[in-house]
């Protein structure tokens, strides 16, 4: 909070007093609550719902945009997103490209929406503003796709950069995801809680699982359990 006190006239109230967790769901498909914390929201920023159409107050502007792929696989997710959104009266259209514009689109910026899945390592450095930093939400070919110009994401970046200790260098960190992700710039989509495998158990593994999950770079042929398994 140190960290963030500068700019707190600037950042969402919850980031000093909140701790950040994304809306969740039981499976069943049914969105009923999520729904209506949604419409409340979008009715707060002026839009409303006019002939089954979701409309802002300014100008008529139809709440409409393309979620832009380039893998098929991720089709199904993208579809499912759509018909929820389209209960609010969002017109969303999904559209697969092949690699090359996927590229050349994302190069430039030109899409509405994409799948995308930021990986950093276990320290991070510099590297940060070009994910998250003003200039390079201007700078072709970057990874800041979302468009994040935040005055204090950049100066934490520098913090990250400058940080003396590893301990300097976590709070640092820390301080920033808050930002990020009270800063809303992504819809998270899904994830599990644990990996789920299927093996043939005739491999040895590391005592101490790494943090980023299981690895299967780090398992070997184990000879004793492949003989126990014949017999």
């Amino acid at each position: 909070r140190t960290l963030l006190s500068p700019y707190r006239d600037s950042l969402p109230k919850e980031i000093f007093n909140q701790t950040y967790a994304p809306p969740t769901a039981n499976g069943s498909g049914r969105l009923r609550g999520n729904l209506r914390t949604a419409r409340k929201l979008l009715a707060q920023a002026g839009w409303r719902i006019k002939n089954m159409q979701l409309v802002h107050d300014r100008g008529g502007e139809p709440f409409r945009f393309e979620i832009m792929l380039v893998r098929r696989s991720n089709e199904k997710l993208a579809l499912h997103l759509a018909r929820n959104l389209a209960k609010l009266g969002i017109e969303v259209s999904v559209r697969t490209v092949d690699t090359a514009q996927y590229q050349q689109r994302t190069n430039t910026f030109d899409f509405d929406a994409i799948f995308h899945t930021w990986e950093p390592s276990l320290s991070p450095g510099n590297e940060q503003a070009f994910y998250w930093g003003s200039e390079a939400a201007r700078q072709p070919g970057s990874r800041n796709y979302p468009g994040i110009r935040v005055p204090a994401v950049d100066a934490l970046i520098q913090k990250i950069s400058d940080a003396p200790d590893r301990a300097s260098l976590v709070t640092a960190v820390r301080a920033m995801d808050r930002i990020l992700q009270w800063g809303h710039y992504v819809i998270p989509l899904f994830h599990l809680k644990a990996d789920r495998v299927a093996l043939w158990d005739k491999f040895g593994r590391p005592e101490q699982m790494p943090l980023y999950g299981y690895r299967l770079e780090t398992w070997w042929a184990d000879a004793s359990r492949m003989e126990g398994n014949r017999k």
